[in-house]
């Protein structure tokens, strides 16, 4: 069970938000997905998933060599209405990160 203040911490840095929103409408993704849709470095997404993961918020599901993470589904119901409601004041980054993400060249499958 995670608690509310683990949650808000991971919550407390942009970037973790970013993460977060990006799982939440595309339901899964690979950390080379996330480093192309927020021009970040491996390393830094990893970091930041492992707080995620820390907290709660998020858990993975390996397939061959991918690692896929998603929101976790232990994560309060305020959790969700947070993220639904953070999606608008994100919504021109997000964008930018969706179009990105887009233009990446090669994705990882999604059937196993």
């Amino acid at each position: 069970m995670q608690s509310a203040i683990s949650i808000c911490k991971a919550f407390g840095d942009e970037t973790r938000m970013q993460i977060m929103l990006m799982l939440f409408s595309a339901e899964e993704l690979c950390v080379c997905e996330l480093t192309a849709a927020l021009d970040l470095s491996q390393p830094k997404i990893s970091r930041h998933i492992n707080i995620l993961r820390g907290a709660g918020l998020v858990e993975s599901e390996r397939r061959g060599q991918w690692l896929f993470y998603r929101i976790a589904g232990s994560v309060p119901a305020w959790v969700d209405a947070l993220l639904h409601s953070e999606q608008t004041q994100f919504g021109p980054a997000l964008m930018r990160a969706n179009e990105r993400l887009s233009g990446m060249a090669s994705r990882p499958e999604r059937c196993c």
